[in-house]
């Protein structure tokens, strides 16, 4: 068993290794990734904020958490986009026809996701600093912040798993992570959900980024996070299971 354990995660050191190669042979990746959050968050706090209430002072400090799962979505994307092209230029195949654990093909493209997400956040997070985002949380709070984000990363990428094998054009690939992408903004990551007619209102609090962004919004504030914390940790680790054994049923299907 501890053999067939080294072997798994030495396999899957190598895949990874080469996923990164590529991110970081083309950082455009994670400036692409940063630019719209970045923009959609100076649009919403100098020309927007002003007329928004949401009963704080620092509307920067309410948009971040928003801005941050739009950043994840947006990423994702191209998680799903190298994936198809590695299937498309048969280097799938030429993977399966090693001597190696087979799944660490998707898990390279995973563990990839998760540390060019993580850059992307961090870089999100100093922008917003600088454009005045405080927060009083300590170390314990900020380690939960990074872990409801990962978590959020995993589930998002698994699906972006299943779009990558699935999908059969490059913008097919892609086109999956826009109703992600906006689904932040029929949250509370922007607005208020009591501020929304009925069935918008009801969707609003229904849905996963609504519970995520105020979980990190509290974390941020150093406050309780009350139930919303359970939630959001249904919705990642649900939407991870799910996504999870989707992507291998695909997977093993195509190998």
């Amino acid at each position: 068993m501890e053999t067939i354990k080294n072997y798994f995660f030495s396999d899957m050191t190598v895949m990874l290794g080469r996923s990164m190669r590529h991110i970081f042979r083309s950082m455009d990746t994670i400036i692409t990734v940063t630019v719209m959050p970045v923009g959609i968050m100076l649009l919403f706090v100098y020309v927007f904020g002003g007329a928004i209430e949401t009963g704080t002072d620092n509307y920067v400090n309410y948009l971040l958490p928003g801005i941050l799962l739009i950043t994840i979505a947006t990423g994702i994307s191209y998680t799903a986009f190298r994936l198809y092209t590695d299937m498309q230029r048969g280097i799938l195949e030429r993977f399966h026809s090693m001597p190696i654990a087979r799944s660490t093909v998707l898990w390279g493209h995973v563990l990839t996701s998760l540390v060019s997400n993580t850059i992307s956040v961090i870089v999100i997070i100093l922008v917003a600093v600088v454009m005045g985002f405080r927060s009083p949380a300590g170390l314990l709070s900020w380690l939960a912040v990074a872990g409801i984000l990962l978590l959020f990363t995993l589930a998002l990428t698994w699906i972006a798993v299943i779009a990558g094998l699935t999908a059969k054009s490059a913008d097919g690939a892609t086109a999956f992570s826009y109703p992600i992408i906006f689904l932040p903004f029929i949250s509370s990551a922007f607005v208020p959900t009591g501020t929304m007619p009925g069935l918008v209102r009801t969707f609003a609090e229904n849905q996963p980024a609504t519970p995520i962004a105020e979980t990190l919004r509290a974390l941020f504030s150093n406050q309780p996070t009350g139930n919303e914390i359970w939630v959001a940790l249904i919705w990642c680790v649900g939407i991870t299971i799910v996504a999870y054994i989707i992507a291998m049923r695909v997977y093993k299907k195509l190998v």
